[in-house]
This record gives structure tokens, C-alpha cells and sequence, in this order.
């Protein structure tokens, strides 16, 4: 028999099925059990302009950011050639830039190029 998840909203397992939703009877949260079953394998990648992200592409820093552990600020427009996504973590992604290599960069702070 397949386990009914926690809530994802409170976070209690006081969870049942009611036809095509799980229900909550805690907060009363409804969530479809399709999203359940689709879980990570649906998990999209945008930047900050909603684009989607794939392994390979390259995005543009919109902002300056300070890197933490280097003295060497990363400046707007700077180019991160060659991204790889982050496993279950759609805000996240990986890259190198020609200064700082092995950067792990907020979604937000990034457009695709």
C-alpha cells in the first residue's frame, strides 16, 4: 500500500485521499496526488525572467554579487558559460565564471542568455 504524504503546507502526517486530492485535516490544505506522483521528475529550472534553465546553457548575473570566500565581487553581465542544474533544488544552479570557479548561483539573481 503506498504511503500518504505529509502535508506540504503544515507539515503534519494527519493526511487522507479524497478522489483525485489529498486532504489535510489539520489546516484543511488540498493538493492534487498527480503532483505527488509526479514528483522530482517534473522539477523545472527558471531564471528570473521565467525562462527555462537546462544543463549547458549559459546565463547572465543580473546583479553584482558578493561571493562569499573570495575577494572578488561578481560583477552585472558577468557571462556563467556551461550551468549544471542542482538536484532537488529548482533555485540553484551550477557554473564557473573566468575569474571564480565552482559557483553555486541563486535562479533569481540570473537571465539566460
Amino acid at each position: 500500500m503506498p504511503t500518504i504524504p505529509a502535508c506540504p503546507q503544515c507539515t503534519l502526517e494527519n493526511t487522507y485521499p479524497d478522489g483525485d486530492n489529498y486532504v489535510c485535516a489539520d489546516c484543511g490544505y488540498e493538493w492534487p496526488i498527480a503532483a505527488e506522483a509526479a514528483g522530482e521528475a517534473a522539477m523545472v529550472v527558471r531564471d528570473s525572467n521565467g525562462n527555462l534553465l537546462a544543463n549547458g546553457d549559459t546565463v547572465v548575473v543580473i546583479k553584482d554579487l558578493k561571493v562569499k570566500g573570495s575577494s572578488i565581487p561578481l560583477k552585472q553581465g558577468t557571462v556563467i558559460k556551461n550551468i549544471r542544474l542542482v538536484e532537488d533544488d529548482a533555485e540553484h544552479i551550477e557554473g564557473h565564471s573566468d575569474k571564480i570557479k565552482g559557483l553555486v548561483l541563486k535562479t533569481c539573481f540570473l537571465r539566460k542568455a
